[in-house]
């Protein structure tokens, strides 16, 4: 008998020794660098990926050696179902152990994609259907439906997206970017509208929305943006017509072929500002921060023409009669034919 319970006993004791060292040899493993990853590498985790099929997915790109021992931790520490789909930036020595805490982080890489100033929904939509990190769930869906998914039935989706930098993790749908965009330009537009001028002749928070657009489309300088817009507000007290050629050419839609000719001034769309009174009926692009705010602000110097000045950077000059305006008509024509010239 006594034999037998130190047999048991030696049994115990071998037992424990091999457990400790697999504990040991466990928490060292666990705690040392992975060799193989030299460089910062990106891992995605699939939407509905199992901790085994990452692990296994780990194993095969030769980042895990061990992929059980992995899957025992992650259990143990209460993280097998933590790990979060996405893409994780690892870099060089990183430890299994902080391998497993950064995949059931959630910080994901990000990607981005921008929406320029003065481009169209149409040239968002292209934008976003040519991104292949974005999930195309609209990209054959009318603007409509679009406007209806994002909650706002009836609504023409031109100028309705803010124009910025927008960060997301891959996979992200097109709906979830246009709406971050739209709540965004929701927001920036009322914050305008309520400093705006009380004497503007507008009559809501979209009418300046349309007029910002416009303020965008004429100018590129942030600094002329309040005075594009002066030269409409008081063309717009007077009764006078807009006469601009942007709201013209994105009346012409694809008709337009990058050239203006007075005949296209003559031909009547809801859009052409020669031919008809008033803002056209909607925005013709996306305007950006500085010309809403130029539209609910603008410089009034009582200009009401304006041409551009042929100098590099794009500016204009403004005038406020007529001969004015000729004059400087003429200086610009001057300098296009001298600069044809040389």
């Amino acid at each position: 008998m006594k034999k037998l319970l130190r047999a048991v006993a030696l049994v115990i004791l071998l037992a424990a020794i091999a457990g400790g060292v697999v504990a040991w040899w466990g928490r060292n493993w666990l705690h040392t660098p992975i060799t193989t990853l030299r460089q910062s590498t990106v891992f995605e985790i699939p939407r509905g990926a199992s901790l085994r099929s990452i692990a296994t997915d780990l194993q095969q790109r030769g980042l895990m050696d061990q992929p059980q021992v992995w899957i025992a931790w992650a259990r143990i520490a209460h993280r097998a179902g933590s790990l979060k789909a996405g893409e994780y930036a690892l870099q060089p020595g990183i430890t299994p152990q902080q391998l497993l805490e950064v995949l059931s982080s959630g910080a994901v890489v990000l990607h981005s994609v921008t929406f320029i100033e003065g481009s169209t929904f149409a040239d968002i939509r292209k934008l976003l259907r040519t991104n292949a990190d974005v999930r195309g769930d609209y990209a054959n869906q009318s603007a409509a439906q679009i406007m209806q998914a994002l909650q706002a039935p009836g609504v023409h989706p031109e100028g309705q997206f803010f124009p910025d930098t927008y960060y997301f993790p891959k996979g992200t749908s097109d709906l979830e970017l246009l709406a971050m965009a739209h709540r965004r330009m929701t927001t920036e537009l009322e914050a305008a509208w309520r400093e705006r001028d009380p004497t503007l002749p507008l009559a809501s928070a979209y009418e300046a929305l349309i007029l910002a657009s416009v303020v965008e489309k004429e100018t590129a300088l942030d600094r002329e943006r309040p005075l594009v817009a002066g030269v409409f507000v008081e063309r717009l007290r007077r009764g006078m017509r807009l006469q601009t050629d942007p709201t013209v050419i994105y009346g012409l839609g694809e008709a337009y072929d990058g050239n203006i000719r007075r005949s296209d001034l003559l031909r009547d769309t809801p859009y052409n500002t020669y031919t008809r009174s008033g803002l056209p009926p909607t925005p013709i692009a996306l305007p950006g921060l500085d010309s809403l705010r130029a539209a609910v602000k603008p410089n009034l110097t009582g200009a009401i023409f304006f041409v551009a000045t042929g100098e590099p950077d794009g500016s204009h000059f403004f005038s406020s009669t007529l001969s004015e305006h000729e004059a400087a008509v003429k200086r610009y024509l001057q300098k296009l034919r001298q600069r044809s010239g040389s």
